[in-house]
């Protein structure tokens, strides 16, 4: 990895229903954060059949530029995301809530303060191909 990529989180995933909170610096967002935190974001609403419209999230993510899903099962998706330029790495997660019909996500940079929005656009970007 490069100079910028940091290390990989060891404490991701979807434990009891819940995603890695933000953290206290404006560089991530996060679907179950609190209304009004810097970090809320919505959740993807699942369309039709919630295990045929993950599949396509997983497909929709996998597809982008400078993605690497690193994990997969049918219910959960994490890629990294790393930029161009600077070598920069995000990371980057799905997770299907099946009962309430949203696919629950968190995008968050693992150097640096501020994320300039970049969390924020990668989701809504992903949300848009959907």
């Amino acid at each position: 990895m490069g100079l910028f990529s940091g290390s990989r989180p060891t404490d991701l995933g979807f434990h009891n229903g819940y995603l890695k909170p933000p953290s206290s610096k404006p560089n991530s967002v996060n679907s179950q954060a609190a209304p009004g935190h810097y970090a809320a974001i919505l959740p993807f609403k699942v369309q039709g059949d919630a295990n045929v419209y993950f599949a396509k999230v997983a497909r929709v993510v996998a597809a982008q530029k400078g993605a690497k899903v690193i994990q997969q099962t049918p219910s959960y998706v994490y890629a990294e995301f790393t930029s161009p330029l600077m070598g920069y790495v995000d990371d980057v997660e799905f997770a299907l809530d099946a009962d309430r019909g949203v696919v629950h996500v968190r995008s968050a940079s693992r150097l640096g303060y501020s994320d300039l929005g970049a969390n924020r656009k990668r989701i809504e970007a992903i949300r848009s191909q959907l």
